[in-house]
């Protein structure tokens, strides 16, 4: 499920600011670049699979000193490069006849390499990750409330297409009870050309003929199809992580539905079937966005 929250604090002498996002998966897949503060990425773990059971999640926390400059740090291995390309290009003019004016010290802090910045050191860390933890908080409310309003609405969506499964679930019933005279008179018809061939077993024609009525029939499918549906209204009805379980749910529809498309017996009844499936097809599709 998709998500996103961002928020901005400052505390123990530093500012920051958090920046979650989350894109669909199956699992939890959680990728952090935080600071090097001590026990706070534990902790966010922590407060994270307490929030969220699925989906590809990504934090980032940039951390600054408030109010303070970032540290000039003079850089050994910069400084005996760029004295050692001043003397070389000393000595190159001296060759040439040239007189170079003198170089200055800030001529050398000036060039790249010399000097290096760092952010200053954490004089408090216990301070600085209960002060951000008490920020995560209110990040995660806001991703949450987030991920929530968009479950609502693929909630609404999903449960529309169950309901259309449902229709569809009973329009082949329907189709199903009406063709049973159709189908009783085609193996009447059946049993009375083999009848009369002789030699013919009359309990192995009955037997054959048993078999060919109870492949024909869809009734156990239909049967859970409509049990599959009372689950996925149970589901949605129960609130809490549903995804893993609802993707299994669709795995038994289509099951179900290629079945009955494969008995149907009837270019109407099949026609249901292949509506059925493609309904089914568009809910998976939305399963994928649930957690």
């Amino acid at each position: 499920m998709t998500g996103f929250a961002a928020r901005q604090g400052a505390g123990a002498g530093h500012d920051w600011m958090w920046d979650m996002r989350s894109v669909n998966g199956k699992g939890l897949d959680l990728k952090l670049r935080l600071p090097d503060v001590e026990g706070l990425e534990a902790a966010v773990r922590a407060a994270v699979a307490g929030v969220a059971a699925r989906g590809n999640i990504s934090i980032t926390l940039r951390l600054s000193r408030a109010k303070q400059a970032e540290v000039l740090r003079l850089s050994p291995e910069g400084l005996r490069g760029a004295l050692t390309a001043v003397a070389a290009v000393g000595q190159a003019a001296a060759e040439r006849g040239m007189e170079l004016v003198p170089t200055r010290a800030t001529d050398i802090l000036a060039l790249r390499g010399v000097i290096e910045t760092a952010p200053p050191e954490i004089e408090d860390p216990d301070a600085l990750r209960i002060a951000l933890l008490s920020d995560l908080d209110g990040l995660l409310h806001d991703f949450s409330a987030m991920r929530r309003a968009e479950g609502s609405r693929i909630g609404t969506v999903i449960a529309g297409q169950v309901e259309r499964i449902a229709q569809l679930t009973e329009e082949a019933a329907g189709v199903a009870e009406a063709r049973r005279p159709e189908a009783a008179a085609a193996l009447q018809a059946a049993l009375a050309r083999v009848a009369p061939v002789p030699g013919a077993d009359p309990q192995r024609v009955a037997q054959e003929l048993a078999l060919i009525a109870v492949r024909a029939d869809v009734t156990e499918e239909l049967d859970r199809l409509r049990a599959h549906v009372a689950a996925a209204r149970a589901l949605l009805a129960g609130g809490g992580p549903i995804g893993r379980k609802f993707d299994f749910l669709t795995q038994e529809f289509v099951r179900e539905a290629n079945t009955l498309c494969s008995k149907s017996g009837s270019t109407r009844l099949t026609a249901i079937g292949l509506d059925l499936k493609h309904a089914i097809d568009q809910m998976r599709e939305q399963i994928q966005n649930v957690e």
